[in-house]
């Protein structure tokens, strides 16, 4: 079993970390956040789903609502859908 830690404490060790991400690799963060359920939101998106670099400049196109990051890392390409706030 494990150690038994609290939601909140899981949830603050993550709120610490992603606040000096330059230089970390946020691969054990993610494995935390989905054992405790925790959901990581926007978060997630500051980082490469592939390789799990933290994004410094990567290349950003948009294109049909559709915002496309590039890892300048591996290459490899994140898509997510932008929400219109207009009614």
């Amino acid at each position: 079993m494990g150690k038994g830690k609290s939601k909140t404490d899981i949830i603050k060790e993550i709120e610490e970390f992603f606040l000096e991400i330059k230089n970390k690799t946020p691969k054990k963060i993610k494995k935390l956040a989905m054992r405790y359920n925790v959901p990581l939101k926007e978060k997630r998106k500051t980082f490469c789903k592939k390789c799990f670099t933290p994004y410094e400049n990567p290349k950003i196109r948009i294109k049909n609502k559709i915002k496309s990051v590039t890892c300048e890392n591996c290459g490899s390409v994140s898509r997510w859908r932008i929400k219109s706030n207009s009614s």
